[in-house]
């Protein structure tokens, strides 16, 4: 995984923390696999082009959902999300993948798991126990991306805000461009409480995760 500087333990021994370059985030990257059928929308989904993942049940455990249309043909954005080189550019690391069907890594002091392959539509893992996915769906136009994590435990406003800032990067990916780390969390304190109060959870783990980690001039 590239540009990860340590992976530690979560104080409460739950979750995973990692530091990236100036930030350290309580892992919003554990991998998953999720079948999309069967899942149960839970709250009040978002459609702004802020804070606009959804929290959902699936299996019985607390996850989120991402979704996004993008103006890419699928098989470039497959090549973003599935290629480690690519990936490295918006995710917040790069599992060196093939990827393949029950291909293992040891990334962090865990392990992932490549659970599902179905190039060019699905790519699911589960990473540290936890299950993540990107869905490909071809449209008019271009394709709409969906990504999901079984979150678990994990600060949900917290983990949704460091989902979204990730993936505001994909975008500029794709046209050829970058967005840097500094400049995609310019705006976490807002998403973050957006996200706070329209799933009505405790803002205080996300805020304090902000006044540690965030530069001085977006406190």
């Amino acid at each position: 995984m590239s540009d990860v500087d340590k992976a530690i333990a979560d104080p409460a021994g739950l979750v995973f923390a990692v530091k990236q370059g100036r930030y350290k985030y309580l892992d919003p990257t554990p991998l998953q696999a999720i079948a999309i059928s069967g899942h149960r929308h839970e709250g009040t989904p978002m459609t702004d082009t802020m804070a606009y993942g959804t929290l959902e049940t699936i299996d019985g455990r607390p996850s989120l959902r991402f979704e996004r249309s993008y103006a890419y043909p699928i098989e470039r954005v497959w090549q973003a999300v599935s290629v480690p080189a690519e990936l490295e550019r918006f995710f917040p690391g790069a599992a060196d993948w093939t990827p393949a069907e029950g291909e293992t890594i040891e990334l962090g002091g865990a392990t992932l798991e490549v659970t599902e392959v179905d190039a060019p539509h699905r790519l699911a893992w589960i990473y540290a126990g936890q299950r993540q996915s990107f869905e490909l769906v071809e449209e008019e136009g271009g394709c709409r991306l969906i990504f999901t994590h079984v979150i678990d435990d994990l600060p949900t406003a917290q983990t949704a805000t460091g989902w979204e800032t990730y993936l505001s990067r994909l975008e500029p990916h794709l046209a050829g461009g970058h967005l840097s780390d500094e400049a995609a969390h310019k705006p976490w304190k807002d998403i973050h409480e957006r996200y706070a109060e329209r799933f009505g959870v405790d803002p205080e783990p996300g805020r304090r995760w902000a006044a540690e980690n965030l530069p001085a001039d977006q406190q």
